[in-house]
């Protein structure tokens, strides 16, 4: 049997695959600002001029890599957030979610964490803005708890931000254990972080 041949389409989406992946490679152990688009090119088996059928600049694939690092994770931890059960139910869900997505996406979460105070441009700016948006869908999905219903915008968000800080954290905490033994505890602590802030800040805010 002969294979299909590949339509054009499938090749460029082929190529595009392959600068994103040959750029990540890059990334490993520097900052984005140092890679160059020959040499994202070259990783890819393609010419640097043929790299603007792809993209409009180096930018703009930075800010790709961010979208695709982020997006996938945001809708897990969505899912994980709707669920019907208890709070606490909902916290150990979303922690495991986060350490099974930070292990199969290591080389995307190192990334994200050197750029995102690697100071100005598209790339941090664009981190930022995931940011944000994983913050505010949160506020949204929390008013859904019957506890917080009552609370005013301003506060949900507060809280929003609180957990998407202490997830931040943890996810740094992952890329740096080494072993099992040490990404068990990672993961306790992640869930013993954001125990305290579903039942501290309730407390704080009956008394502010």
């Amino acid at each position: 049997m002969t294979a299909e041949p590949v339509s054009r389409s499938e090749r460029k989406q082929r190529t595009r695959r392959a600068l994103l992946d040959g750029a990540l490679n890059l990334l490993a152990d520097r900052v984005f600002a140092t890679l160059s688009l020959r040499e994202v090119t070259k990783s890819a088996g393609i010419v640097p001029t043929a790299f603007y059928r792809h993209f409009a600049s180096m930018e703009e694939l930075g800010v790709v890599l961010v979208e695709e690092s982020m997006q996938a994770l945001r809708g897990m931890l969505r899912a994980a957030r709707r669920d019907k059960r208890a709070f606490q139910d909902v916290i150990s869900a979303s922690v495991a979610l986060l350490e099974e997505h930070v292990r199969e996406h290591e080389d995307h979460f190192r990334f994200l964490l050197r750029e995102r105070y690697a100071g100005t441009g598209a790339v941090p700016a664009a981190i930022g803005l995931e940011l944000r948006l994983f913050s505010s869908e949160l506020a949204v999905d929390l008013a859904r708890f019957d506890y917080l219903r009552e609370w005013d915008t301003e506060d949900l968000h507060m809280m929003a931000e609180l957990i998407v800080a202490a997830m931040q954290a943890t996810v740094l905490e992952l890329t740096e254990a080494n072993g099992p033994e040490a990404t068990a505890r990672v993961v306790r602590t992640a869930e013993k972080r954001l125990r305290l802030i579903v039942l501290g800040v309730p407390n704080w805010q009956r008394t502010s």
